[in-house]
């Protein structure tokens, strides 16, 4: 593995080795593993969440490397470099028309994809459900046991090479319509209501003390936000800026997969 990393950044650095054969190669092995899932773009230690740039650099190589083909699947034609993903069968996932995940996605045994869309370098693990037209952009990380409702948007991170993409961590509950993008981590068992909108720059508010907690990047582990507003002085006077509100947590003594679904509306909240 070494020397296939040693590889993929000396051909990023110098793309000119891309004609080289064992270079190019070095980008389809790569890519080859993320979409058997020996391989991934982040993982979780002791420390923390740690980013395998060397892997993003292959995804973006791999643009390089790949030639324009048609696809076609039944009715449908598709013209690009990037083929879907293949043996759903014998990896126990089920997807439904028209869901798609592309070549470079892993998603494990036991998830759901509905109508939605997962992207290469990105990972989906087990009993997930991808809910209708929900989409896991490029490189997000999304854990086991998650619900992402109809319509939520996770956002792909593939450039720079280091960034962190979008984590969603084992038995979150993403509410409907809700935006995680620009490397948020959303960390264990946590529920977003309906429309939380999440950046970088994002203010997550706990407003369960006396005194208000500001959180930016990160979601802790079991909190239950809804959106938010905060007034903002600008120039021409004040007005709301969006932030997310922490209004309490998911409590221990409630079944997981219950909880998931409860948890909102035990504090008034829809789903």
């Amino acid at each position: 593995m070494e020397a296939l990393s040693q590889k993929v950044s000396a051909a990023f650095a110098d793309r000119t080795k891309l004609k080289e054969v064992e270079f190019a190669d070095a980008v389809r092995e790569t890519l080859a593993l993320l979409d058997a899932g020996a391989l991934r773009v982040a993982e979780k230690g002791p420390e923390g969440w740690r980013v395998n740039a060397w892997v993003k650099e292959a995804i973006l190589l791999y643009f390089a490397v790949a030639q324009m083909q048609v696809m076609e699947v039944g009715p449908f034609e598709f013209h690009d470099k990037v083929p879907l993903k293949k043996g759903l069968e014998a990896a126990g996932v089920r997807v439904v028309p028209p869901g798609v995940v592309r070549y470079g996605a892993f998603v494990e045994k036991g998830a759901v994809v509905m109508p939605g869309y997962v992207n290469i370098g990105a990972r989906v693990g087990a009993g997930t459900m991808v809910d209708t037209w929900a989409t896991v952009g490029s490189c997000a990380q999304v854990g086991r046991n998650v619900h992402l409702s109809g319509g939520v948007g996770l956002g792909g991170v593939l450039e720079p090479p280091t960034a962190s993409p979008v984590i969603i961590e084992d038995g979150a509950f993403i509410g409907s319509r809700c935006i995680v993008v620009e490397g948020v981590v959303v960390e264990e068992e946590a529920v977003l209501g309906a429309n939380v909108v999440l950046t970088s720059s994002t203010q997550i508010i706990d407003v369960t003390g006396p005194e208000e907690r500001i959180h930016k990047g990160r979601v802790p582990a079991r909190s239950v936000v809804i959106p938010g507003m905060r007034e903002k002085q600008f120039p021409s006077g004040k007005y709301g800026v969006p932030c997310a509100l922490i209004i309490g947590q998911r409590t221990k003594s409630t079944d997981q997969k219950t909880s998931l679904n409860t948890a909102l509306r035990d504090f008034a909240v829809a789903v």
